[in-house]
């Protein structure tokens, strides 16, 4: 069973179509439809307030419809793990390239065009996107913003939301040019990187998330610390497996070691989930009862 029809079912005996569930999430009913005709994936759980409306206007229990969904995407996953990385578009490129705000791209764009796509443009892009969703993610609920936006692309609110939710719901594997004309070129207003330290600094669009710079540090660790194994590197650097894994998640994982053996990335994607499983924890004040 999948989230498509479990919420058509749920229309079926509550009596309801799909534009009454559109009205109440607050999107488009073209964006319900291709929910429900799996011509769209479910977004990710804990990129959305999508479900949680869902939830409540289907009558269905809380954390139903997300966890169903995150049993989806994770076998979708395991499907497409083994694809190669492609290369951005050329204008998301262009348009990324465009926001470097150092003077010469000479030898930015010289590194970043030697390979399809390279550890520098992964890098930088998954920076630009991290915090360009971390804007859209604060101001999903502000209609105000919402409508703001909107105008400048000529779209109702509604139609702005499903923007936003279909942008939170993307990774660097996957952001296209739409992506980046309405989100990363609006809010990110230059960025630039140390290409010694690899140190970045991603100044925002003050009109829409006004005051705001950030940098991102990448420092030198002492020889007492032990290297992180390439898996873990892997896994951290491939999103449609690390997802939105929390620091305190991540340091868990650092902390897995197997002798004699090196873990791959989906082992680290199998530990996560593990981890995040409730079924594999004892409820609290149960511990002594065994």
């Amino acid at each position: 069973m999948d989230v498509s029809l479990v919420i058509r079912q749920r229309l079926d005996e509550l009596g309801r179509d799909q534009k009454d569930l559109a009205t109440a999430v607050q999107v488009t009913e073209s964006y319900i439809s291709q929910l429900l005709t799996r011509k769209k994936a479910p977004p990710a759980p804990a990129r959305t307030d999508l479900y949680e409306r869902m939830g409540e206007y289907l009558e269905i229990p809380g954390g139903e419809l997300s966890k169903l969904a995150e049993l989806q995407r994770r076998q979708e996953l395991k499907k497409k793990v083994a694809e190669p990385p492609q290369p951005l578009f050329q204008d998301s490129r262009r348009l990324i390239l465009r926001k470097y705000a150092a003077g010469d791209q000479g030898e930015v764009r010289r590194i970043i065009e030697k390979e399809a796509f390279g550890e520098l443009e992964r890098l930088v892009t998954q920076k630009l996107l991290e915090v360009a969703q971390g804007v859209a993610r604060e101001e999903l609920r502000n209609e105000c913003w919402l409508r703001s936006v909107g105008q400048e692309h000529g779209r109702s609110y509604e139609e702005m939301r499903v923007a936003v939710l279909e942008f939170l719901d993307t990774d660097i594997h996957q952001i296209s040019t739409e992506g980046c004309v309405s989100f990363l070129d609006p809010m990110i207003e230059t960025w630039s990187i140390n290409l010694k330290t690899f140190a970045m600094t991603v100044v925002l669009n003050r009109r829409l998330a006004p005051g705001c710079t950030k940098r991102f540090e990448f420092t030198e660790t002492s020889g007492a610390e032990e290297e992180m194994e390439p898996g873990l590197r892997e896994f951290l650097n491939d999103t449609r497996l690390s997802g939105n894994a929390t620091e305190e998640e991540v340091e868990f994982l650092r902390t897995l070691k197997v002798k004699g053996r090196r873990p791959s990335a989906m082992y680290y994607y199998r530990e996560l989930q593990n981890l995040r499983d409730p079924l594999h924890f004892l409820e609290a004040g149960r511990e002594g009862e065994q």
